[in-house]
């Protein structure tokens, strides 16, 4: 259990011993806001302007490149007023990233504003933030298409082969909690599936580029009529439609979710209609991104959002799968 309370514990010492590279008294008050792939804290800078959001990385995950190439394309997004999301704060000596050691451990470190606001509420009107997500996102992918990233911006890229393939970054699905043999073997065949349905669709640049890869709920933050995105740890190369894939990441099985896919669609084509072909895709994204959260919850068991998760979302894929095979799977809403 890597995030047990001994290791939070010497996380945040550590943390505190870097407060001061962005010229936060190491006494300022420090909490632990959420647990996935990094660990993010809140600081309480009383002299300094308020709160603040610090992200430890986790470790042999991302390269010092990748995080700052994330940091250039949110200040880029944020300049050309694509998208409302928290500016990284440079620390006292011009930086972006910053570092401390847990043992022998480099963690590095990133500041973010602190923005307003929640998650949008599922027993609310969801299909309507999902309109304005559909919205934001089509802003976010045409400012991707025109941007010529700086020299030396490196981002992992999002295929069939490092999203459930044989060079999967989050695990192999077949490590999933409870998977049994004839689960395996339906979730087999779909794997072979989206890898011919993957490789036909392909990556031209007009389907293919930079995306969030992340725009789920929890990563979206409602304040009055605004819709604020956060958290582009998982920005990366990959089909532009798999950002809706990802929106509904851990709810795919809800019976909304066609209303949101029709809502999320409407609101792409006010700036401009996503393609046949592109929105044709959806169902298959949404198929594909969900083997990955299987495989993610296998590989990182010690996260609570994995064991509030267990072997129930195992199942869950099993019959999205089992609805994927036989054509019934958001048939008719694209």
């Amino acid at each position: 259990m890597l995030y047990h309370d001994a290791f939070l514990a010497r996380l945040e010492g550590g943390l505190r011993s870097a407060l001061p590279t962005w010229n936060i008294d190491e006494t300022a008050g420090l909490s632990l806001l959420t647990i996935s792939e990094n660990a993010t804290f809140m600081v309480d800078d009383a002299q300094g302007g308020g709160r603040k959001i610090l992200r430890v990385h986790r470790p042999a995950y991302h390269s010092d490149e990748e995080i700052s190439s994330e940091l250039q394309w949110i200040e880029a997004l944020r300049e050309a007023g694509i998208i409302a999301t928290p500016a990284p704060i440079h620390a006292r000596d011009g930086r972006l990233l910053a570092t401390f050691f847990d043992g022998e451990t480099h963690r590095n470190v990133v500041a973010f504003e602190f923005m307003n606001g929640k998650a949008p509420d599922e027993a609310g009107d969801l299909a309507r933030w999902y309109g304005h997500l559909g919205e934001i996102s089509a802003r976010l992918h045409a400012h991707s298409r025109a941007w010529s990233p700086p020299a030396g911006f490196t981002r992992k890229t999002w295929t069939f082969d490092t999203i459930i393939g044989p060079n999967a970054y989050w695990g192999d699905w077949r490590a999933a909690l409870g998977l049994d043999d004839v689960g395996r073997s339906v979730l087999e065949r779909v794997a072979a599936r989206l890898q011919q349905e993957t490789a036909s669709f392909g990556t031209s640049p007009d389907r293919f580029g930079l995306i969030h890869a992340d725009m789920r709920a929890a990563n979206l933050l409602v304040d009055g009529d605004r819709l604020g995105v956060i958290d582009f740890d998982d920005c990366g190369f990959s089909w532009f439609a798999y950002d809706f894939a990802a929106s509904i990441s851990f709810m795919e099985t809800e019976p909304f979710i066609p209303e949101l896919m029709a809502a999320w669609l409407d609101g792409y084509a006010r700036l401009a209609p996503l393609d046949p072909e592109q929105a044709a895709a959806l169902p298959m994204l949404v198929m594909l991104r969900r083997m990955q959260l299987t495989a993610w919850i296998a590989s990182h068991s010690e996260t609570p959002t994995a064991q509030s998760m267990g072997a129930a979302y195992t199942a869950g894929t099993i019959d999205l799968a089992d609805r994927y095979l036989a054509a019934d799977f958001l048939k008719g809403v694209a």
